[in-house]
């Protein structure tokens, strides 16, 4: 019998899990500088709370069950529903509240090259007064987190609220279904292409003239004063002034590069004003979304309460960083002092563990293995240890031991006593 993992799954190797736990620290370490409180939301909640995001459809894209009670639970497919519920049920909490997230989800999606059906996210979240600068900090963070990675990344923001507005006044488009359906035309237009989009949309009823015009305008990419500014929304009298508040916000926090592009519209049942994506510069790929979705807390029976985020995928940044990889895994152990405790004779090996258990009990990463001396001393090397110490009939005889520098190769002569003191020199 062959065992196998299920269809999009994997085990995560020592390198990638390095690197990983570097991202978490660093997510983390930027967390608490923004005065984050770090959460982890249940792994499994009830299908109907995950159904008040995303609808009755999300069944068929995630992991959904019953369990042995016979309710209908799920695996979380991201971290906001959780925390959303959480805060919800909370009513002691003073607004704002600002909370980070860290950990595994599961989808069950078609997978492909670097997606998988179980994967990380990281995500914060402020529950605020409605507050636009707390869609300013949320994209400040995810700036400054980037930056301690040393990721340079593009930043396009959008208002979904101003665009809405836009179809309806200089499309004349009042529907709410029309006006919805021309959003997710919009959305799709980066996969498809125009023609195939207009194609498409016109067999739904859409007016070909009037979707052809609003893919003209959310083509409007730049500063926020060229997009403003253009012949297409200065005949039509537009609320700007969210989206002129954030970049204001954004400039006085030091983030002035920031691409106004009036095609980012993202979840159309979800997100109701600001939103944005974060770029890999000089690239398509994607590594952080988000936005203002205040109507989720209203889900919840939290109408006095808005809400806005950012989630990124963990694997996605991953593959940025994979050059990164083995630098990371090798500067973790070449900072942390390690010594390998080697014995040549089987009368040692007690001594040998007994100071294996005893440096690490200092901190100190060591093991010791029962086997020969050259197979020990290949173990040593092959595990990247700085320095290997010797036993041999010395210590029984002098409490003399041998400490070799598994670099270079030198070997010198210390005191036993002293390397129980302080194996720190080494």
């Amino acid at each position: 019998m062959k065992f196998e993992l299920p269809r999009g799954m994997r085990d995560v190797e020592d390198e990638e899990y390095t690197l990983m736990d570097h991202l978490r620290e660093k997510f983390i370490e930027t967390a608490r500088i923004f005065g984050f409180s770090m959460v982890e939301p249940s792994p499994i909640e009830l299908l109907s709370t995950l159904e008040a995001k995303s609808g009755p459809m999300i069944s068929n894209e995630i992991y959904a069950f019953k369990d042995k009670a016979g309710r209908d639970i799920a695996l979380r497919f991201d971290l906001t529903v959780g925390m959303t519920r959480y805060v919800a049920g909370r009513r002691d909490l003073k607004m704002p509240i600002k909370l980070a997230a860290f950990g595994p989800v599961w989808r069950y999606d078609e997978p492909q090259m670097g997606r998988y059906r179980w994967f990380h996210q990281w995500d914060i979240e402020i529950y605020d007064n409605f507050s636009i600068e707390s869609d300013a900090e949320v994209i400040e963070f995810t700036k400054r987190y980037l930056d301690s990675l040393a990721v340079p990344v593009r930043i396009e923001v959008s208002d979904r609220r101003m665009l809405e507005g836009i179809i309806r006044k200089r499309l004349g488009v009042e529907d709410e279904r029309t006006v919805l359906e021309m959003l997710r035309a919009v959305d799709k237009l980066p996969k498809k292409g125009r023609d195939a989009i207009l194609q498409e949309y016109s067999g739904k009823g859409i007016d070909a003239e009037r979707l052809g015009l609003l893919l003209e305008i959310t083509a409007l990419r730049g500063s926020i004063d060229d997009v403003l500014g253009s012949d297409h929304l200065r005949r039509v009298e537009v609320d700007g002034s969210r989206l002129g508040a954030l970049v204001d916000s954004l400039n006085s926090r030091g983030i002035g590069d920031v691409v106004v592009n009036m095609s980012i519209v993202r979840g159309l049942d979800y997100y109701s004003s600001i939103v944005f994506e974060v770029f890999a510069e000089g690239s398509n790929l994607a590594l952080v979304g988000g936005g203002r979705y205040d109507l989720l807390p209203e889900v919840f029976g939290r109408k006095d309460m808005g809400a806005t985020g950012a989630a990124g995928g963990v694997e996605r940044l991953m593959l940025l960083l994979k050059d990164m990889r083995q630098g990371i895994h090798e500067s973790y152990r070449k900072h942390m002092t390690s010594i390998f405790v080697a014995y040549a004779d089987d009368a040692l090996k007690g001594r040998a563990i007994m100071l294996a258990s005893n440096l690490r009990r200092r901190g100190v990463r060591s093991e010791c293995i029962a086997a020969s001396l050259k197979r020990q001393l290949d173990y040593a090397s092959s595990r990247g240890y700085r320095f290997t110490v010797i036993l041999t009939e010395r210590v029984m005889r002098d409490k003399m031991v041998t400490v070799r520098d598994m670099v270079d190769g030198s070997e010198r002569v210390t005191q036993l006593d002293s390397l129980l003191i302080d194996p720190l020199p080494l």
